[in-house]
């Protein structure tokens, strides 16, 4: 006779807790990079240039019996065009959605007006809330002391933390806070799933991450790359098209490089990038088409997973 008691979906709730999180700040504030060291592996996009995150990027991670789900919001920032009002828009609704909110800070570039701006909106968000000095290894304990008074003296918070999301330092504090702030209930996702993001859309975040490595200056950011296709073979191996969008011709010229060496280095930083994380081996397949006001077509922003701003 098997003694054995299955623990019901009721019981888990009383002993789990799960909720989301919505990391805000200005572009560049290392939101990404944040995400992506509490997951324990890339599942948003990072880059030298600003407002490289369009959407709303869900990462998820573990701490104890809590499953924290990670909103990796794009940048606020005062908007001028439609897509970036858009992108400004899905920022502060995920703020506003969340269990918890975290501003993260640029330690070096302390109090910016846009950063005062967002303390400003965050008055209005009626949540539990943090303060994130980040890119503490580059700035004196002393400027850091200084700057977290400043910002004491504008918002209250529930906790400050000083981390340095690239080198991991204080990491752990802020894991162990927000396990045991988000409420008590199931998990909303499988222990090992990482992201709500479809496949498909990470592998189109990170060739748009290459070209944007890659391409530095030269291309503006109204480009964008969407997956046409995904085959997994009977060889194990999976078969993805991508199609690189742009508004003009010079700019397709520019992607494409002489006699294609640049499509071919984004192809192949991509490609290696997509085998380590389908742990398989990668044929990708990349084309560059020229879409005019694409970012005037609210189809596009549909997949993006943005709202078209009407004005």
């Amino acid at each position: 006779m098997n003694d054995t008691i299955e623990e019901t979906p009721e019981a888990a709730a009383e002993t789990t807790r799960c909720g989301f999180v919505a990391l805000i700040g200005t572009p560049n504030a290392g939101k990404s990079t944040l995400t992506n060291a509490l997951v324990g592996t890339k599942v948003s996009i990072v880059s030298h240039k600003v407002q490289t995150t369009r959407a709303l990027v869900r990462g998820i991670a573990i701490e104890g019996a809590t499953q924290i789900v990670l909103v990796d919001t794009p940048g606020i920032f005062a908007p001028k065009r439609r897509l970036e009002k858009a992108m400004v828009r899905s920022a502060w609704s995920g703020a506003g959605d969340a269990d918890a909110v975290v501003l993260l800070i640029d330690a070096r570039a302390g109090l910016t007006e846009d950063v005062q701006a967002i303390i400003r909106g965050l008055a209005d968000v009626k949540r539990p809330r943090a303060i994130l000095l980040n890119k503490i290894d580059l700035v004196k304990r002393e400027s850091l002391l200084e700057l977290a008074a400043k910002v004491a003296e504008l918002i209250s918070f529930d906790r400050l933390f000083m981390v340095s999301a690239l080198a991991g330092d204080g990491l752990k504090e802020l894991r162990q806070w927000l396990a045991q702030l988000l409420p008590l209930g199931p998990w909303l996702y499988p222990e090992d799933q990482i992201s709500d993001a479809p496949m498909r859309s990470l592998a189109a975040e990170i060739t748009r991450e290459k070209l944007f490595h890659r391409l530095h200056e030269e291309l503006p950011y109204r480009s964008t790359v969407e997956t046409d296709s995904w085959q997994e073979r009977k060889d194990g191996s999976v078969r993805i098209e991508q199609t690189i969008f742009v508004e003009r011709e010079s700019q397709r010229k520019i992607v494409l490089g002489k006699s294609g060496e640049t499509i071919k280095a984004i192809s192949m930083a991509a490609r290696k990038e997509l085998t380590e994380i389908v742990e398989a081996p990668v044929h990708l397949f990349l084309f560059v088409k020229v879409r005019e006001n694409w970012a005037d077509d609210p189809a596009r922003y549909r997949e993006m997973g943005l709202e078209f701003p009407q004005e």
